[in-house]
């Protein structure tokens, strides 16, 4: 988990998204186990109350945005998946300008309210 979150940080600090199958393959997973642990990581980032990181994952043939798993777990954890180019734009928005700040996001900034 540590180099996933390393690795989406990085990208992060870049103004960068990755496919899952590049993400997988840099990080030596195979796709089920990189997206059992992206859903691990979105989990922890709302019980932080950060914007989730996995929303830099695109899928191969997504038109920029993540995979379908990607926005059923969103939906479970809470977050308004209503309109899911709106969501990938604010959470995108929050991920960089978290990374940009350098510093653990703010929950009442980054937190469920902001997207409910």
């Amino acid at each position: 988990m540590q180099r996933l979150e390393q690795q989406l940080d990085a990208l992060a600090r870049a103004g960068q998204t990755v496919t899952y199958g590049a993400l997988a393959r840099d990080l030596g997973l195979r796709i089920g186990a990189l997206t059992a642990a992206l859903e691990e990581l979105m989990a922890k980032d709302v019980a932080m109350g950060w914007p989730l990181r996995a929303v830099l994952c695109e899928a191969r043939l997504g038109n920029g945005l993540p995979a379908l798993g990607f926005f059923q777990c969103a939906e479970q954890l809470g977050r308004d998946t209503s309109d899911v180019t709106l969501l990938v734009r604010l959470e995108r928005d929050a991920v960089f300008e978290h990374a940009s700040r350098g510093a653990a996001p703010d929950p009442g900034v980054f937190g469920k309210q902001q997207y409910g």
